[in-house]
């Protein structure tokens, strides 16, 4: 066996040991926790801050929200009015939505379920992970919990929460239904990512047939499609330099569709604003019947680009959010809506509906309208879709998507990345959407559709994290979530009468991805089980000897595998068939963790696999969802430095482990510390005792007295073993370093039903042929790969 250091049972901080490296090994650790864990809090901010981040957030988070108004009334009222009283009821409905769902929902709770600023489905599902062990893929280790990102709540074993939580982690089917529930959610928006642009942009170019009746409608859609293939095709230089445009604009166009609203309340119906009260909600049910249900259709596509908000709401803090909605937002949409109602009462003809918010412009101020109205469909466009790359980003992290390259378009902020794959199959769809419909309403109808499932998914998932993560009362949350399900469920409902007029769309995009996610999920899940199934075991790691049965070349094999302990098989497959390893090996495990980001100074973990003559390592490399891999020098670099640095770690500490337990040195006490690195204090003996074993004999353990006398000594040796070591491990690494990649090939078995070969052997066959390589990923050069291939039947 290797070599040990084992400390009495009686220190209460003693977790194994291996040992997380750390610059200032001399310092406390506990102090730099809280600084580090304070940097991912909601901070305070000063008043004049506060109000400059509300501004800011206007760009990225509202845009979606605030090009509604171009579209709404022509999908509730597709063939017209005839009843103007019906006018009051849509707008009733309209208000009473937007202060249920985007205001009360989402604003004041919702948002403050943000994992770190992140927010969106898969960081509700990211927040669960940490608090049950609710993930399907179970790379996790008991030390990822000790990162200062990692935080979670704790609760009494009789409590609700613990009971759900024993529930959740009951069965494996309730751990795939959630993260169905999250797949299904994240699908929907990816489809709004097509949707978005496609409305949004097509209903501020019908603003040019306003201006010109006899134009044809083509020339409207061949404007919004040249505007769409520029908004697509720009994707690659990033938001970094013409951000900071996004604000203006957005609040121009909120001032703008505000004050019309109060320019059209005065001209033309002020009693619009009786509105107000929920009584019309009844009378225009009463009065429409079946129609007025599945008018509701049209209505919901005021609150579209809620979840949006949800899932843009990146660095800017919950209270930022809430100021720019309140006090900019929500009252300049209420106007917008109200003004354009007042329009719609004195003018609701066929012609008029259809293009009631360009119409209700005054005609001084109409190009300039035009104009904003233009440039602000496109803010949104982009927010959405940056939304999406973000949101994919993160399944790939999680191991819901496959490998595909991202790029980051900012060296300032790390959120906005860039996928070139995803970006032209978005403007793909998003023109045949467009050029395909060629209608308004039958593209409304598909928007809503993906609007309310990912607010049903939503709402489900935040019930979780009300009783999970805030612990709250069982009233509050079935309160909120009684009144959420009853809201959404009825728009659910009429949005289904019209899935035959376009409400098939999102429904085709997001089976389609589903069903890429689901399998690769599926094939990743059971590579990665195969892995641990069939991993080496210790006994027969050492009873190769030293040489590994083989002639040890100079140099340094780095051995990538999914395991983050234990030997992978792929190892035995690859010294079995070859003659010679390199002098030496060390397997490297890049994986995600369910948390936002991993801080660079916690990010490796790195140990010693079997005896020091055996040079052997492991380190694990993690990262959170949002954290960008890229193998480069730079990473290879940091990795070696780890590494050298574990070594010098290990001589003061006069020992190694062999164990697949990981510990935190960080958090070891600092009696225990002093006690290890000062070789004269004589606290050393009544901290810990050190025993030593190995293969051949074990080392009883000294006496304090006996350990001072010998202290000197075994520091000097240790430190000669130090130098020999590092400077062993320098050659190899001049000798050259060598990627050594696994190429696990997935087949299903003959005796496997039909769709489980089909899903298997086809569909995540071709996902791995398309894909991006490992090699690729990690930026491995060809002359220095190694892949090494087998084949398992699941």
């Amino acid at each position: 066996m290797a070599s040990r250091v084992e400390i009495d049972e009686d220190s209460d901080n003693n977790k194994g040991s291996m040992w997380v490296l750390d610059q200032k090994l001399d310092q406390p650790m506990d102090e730099e926790a809280g600084r580090l864990r304070n940097m991912y809090r909601e901070k305070k901010f000063s008043a004049l801050l506060l109000m400059r981040l509300a501004f800011q957030s206007l760009g990225v988070v509202f845009g979606d929200l605030g090009t509604s108004p171009l579209y709404v009334f022509y999908n509730t009222f597709p063939h017209g009015i005839s009843d103007p009283e019906d006018v009051v009821g849509a707008l009733s409905l309209i208000i009473y939505s937007l202060t249920l769902i985007p205001l009360l929902k989402y604003v004041f709770v919702v948002c403050r379920a943000n994992d770190s600023g992140q927010g969106g489905t898969f960081a509700l599902y990211s927040l669960l992970c940490r608090h049950a062990n609710v993930k399907t893929i179970p790379n996790q280790h008991r030390t990822d919990e000790e990162l200062t990102t990692y935080s979670r709540s704790t609760f009494h074993e009789q409590s609700y929460a613990a009971k759900t939580k024993k529930w959740l982690e009951g069965h494996t089917s309730r751990k795939n239904a959630l993260l169905l529930l999250v797949l299904v959610g994240t699908c929907m928006v990816i489809g709004d990512g097509i949707l978005t642009p496609a409305i949004s942009v097509l209903s501020a170019a019908g603003g040019i047939k306003v201006s010109s009746p006899g134009m044809k409608n083509d020339y409207v859609i061949l404007v919004a499609v040249v505007i769409l293939v520029g908004l697509f095709s720009v994707q690659h230089y990033g938001t970094d330099k013409v951000g900071w445009l996004f604000a203006p604009i957005v609040l121009l166009w909120f001032l703008l569709i505000g004050g019309i609203g109060i320019f059209n309340i005065w001209k033309h119906d002020s009693s619009v604003l009786r509105a107000f009260s929920p009584v019309y909600i009844y009378r225009y049910f009463k009065r429409n019947g079946r129609d007025g249900w599945t008018s509701l259709g049209g209505i919901m596509l005021s609150i579209t680009g809620t979840e949006a908000l949800f899932a843009d709401l990146a660095h800017f803090p919950v209270s930022a959010v809430q100021i720019a909605f309140t006090t900019v937002v929500f009252p300049c949409l209420l106007l917008a809506y109200s003004g354009q109602a007042a329009y719609l009462m004195k003018n609701h003809d066929n012609k008029t509906v259809l293009q009631a918010f360009y119409l209700s412009i005054p005609e001084k101020i109409y190009w300039p309208v035009f104009i904003v109205a233009t440039l602000a469909a496109v803010v949104a466009s982009q927010a959405t879709i940056s939304a999406t790359f973000s949101i994919i980003k993160q399944a790939l992290a999680l191991g819901c998507f496959p490998r595909v390259k991202v790029v980051h378009t900012s060296k300032k902020f790390l959120g906005q990345i860039y996928i070139p794959d995803i970006n032209w199959i978005l403007m793909i769809l998003c023109i045949a959407v467009t050029a395909g419909f060629k209608n308004q309403s039958q593209i409304g109808n598909a928007y809503g559709t993906a609007v309310v499932v990912v607010m049903l998914a939503t709402t489900l998932l935040m019930t979780l994290i009300m009783i999970l993560v805030w612990r709250c009362h069982w009233i509050l949350v079935l309160i909120f979530t009684g009144l959420s399900l009853v809201v959404e469920c009825t728009y659910f409902s009429a949005v289904l009468f019209k899935v035959d007029q376009g409400g098939w769309v999102p429904l085709v995009i997001a089976a389609a991805f589903l069903l890429i996610m689901y399998v690769w999920h599926y094939g990743t899940l059971k590579r990665y089980e195969f892995e641990m199934h069939s991993k080496v075991s210790m006994a027969w790691l050492l009873g190769l000897g030293p040489s590994l049965g083989l002639v040890r070349v100079p140099g340094i094999g780095l051995v990538y595998t999914e395991l983050a302990s234990g030997v992978p098989h792929i190892f035995s497959h690859f010294i079995t068939n070859l003659p010679a390893i390199h002098s030496v090996v060390v397997f490297v495990c890049v994986k995600y963790l369910p948390v936002y980001t991993v801080p660079e100074e916690e990010r490796f973990l790195v140990k010693r696999i079997g005896p020091k003559s055996f040079h052997m390592f492991r380190c694990v490399a993690r990262y959170g969802y949002k954290d960008l891999h890229k193998k480069d020098d730079d990473f290879e670099k940091k990795l070696f430095d780890n590494l050298f640095m574990f070594v010098r770690l290990e001589s003061m500490m006069e020992g190694c482990s062999d164990s697949d337990e990981y510990s935190i040195y960080g958090q070891q006490t600092e009696r225990s510390r002093e006690g290890l690195i000062n070789n004269n204090d004589n606290t050393i003996g009544s901290t810990a005792d050190l025993t030593i074993s190995s293969v051949d004999s074990i080392v009883p353990a000294k006496s304090p007295l006996h350990a001072n006398n010998t202290m000197s000594s075994s520091s000097q040796l240790s430190m000669q073993n130090e130098i020999d070591e590092l400077e062993f491990l320098n050659n190899c690494r001049d000798a050259g370093v060598v990627h050594i990649l696994g190429n696990t090939v997935v087949r299903a078995r003959r005796d496997s039903r039909f769709y489980k070969k089909i899903a298997v052997d086809y569909i995540y066959a071709f996902l791995r042929k398309v894909c991006r390589e490992h090699s690729v990923i990690f930026n491995v050069p060809h002359e220095s790969l190694l892949n090494v291939g087998q084949i398992f039947y699941v």
